[in-house]
């Protein structure tokens, strides 16, 4: 296997599975445990921590309207390699990823990020300070309290590279990771 490939089998995950990925990488990355309950991820034991993991895959917006008359042609565009974007492009490409089910009061740090084309970034925040600066909202469903959601798109990014990036990692670096 190399970069691409992983890549490649990363995009087309399902979701839970996509997600026990990013929790195996950090696990990983920052050699802690298993989570001590349902309710995080994973734990820290130096630190005496609870960790959550979320992270999102970076594709390209779609600017087609799915309907009776399209909806053959969404489905042609979603699964297309050109929808890929790379970390260099950020700025000029539409994107919206968005991290959802976050509660709060059942972790101590976030780490959490997006999968793009080249490269992974990974971002690491404290609960506490997971709040407006980071278009944090604490509406994600209806009646549902304590769990919330922030986007990170072209507009957004800028802020959370700059204060909460914690490692960028290549493809071949997170493959060597894995293996």
């Amino acid at each position: 296997m190399d970069g691409k490939t992983l890549r490649d089998g990363i995009f087309a995950l399902h979701t839970r599975r996509f997600g026990t990925v990013a929790e195996v990488m950090i696990q990983r990355l920052i050699k802690c445990g298993k989570g001590r309950n349902l309710f995080h991820d994973l734990y820290d034991d130096a630190a005496k921590h609870r960790i959550e993991v979320k992270f999102s895959r970076v594709r390209k917006a779609s600017e087609t309207p799915i309907n009776a008359d399209t909806v053959l042609a969404c489905i042609e565009e979603a699964t297309s390699a050109n929808r890929l974007v790379s970390f260099a492009s950020w700025k000029q490409i539409a994107f919206d990823c968005n991290i959802q089910q976050v509660k709060r009061p059942e972790f101590d740090v976030l780490y959490y990020g997006l999968f793009f084309s080249d490269c992974v970034t990974i971002f690491r925040i404290n609960s506490g300070d997971i709040g407006q600066q980071i278009y944090y909202s604490d509406k994600q469903h209806k009646g549902n309290v304590g769990e919330g959601q922030f986007h990170i798109n072209q507009d957004t990014i800028q802020i959370h590279l700059d204060r909460y990036l914690y490692q960028t990692l290549t493809y071949e670096k997170l493959l060597e990771l894995l293996c």
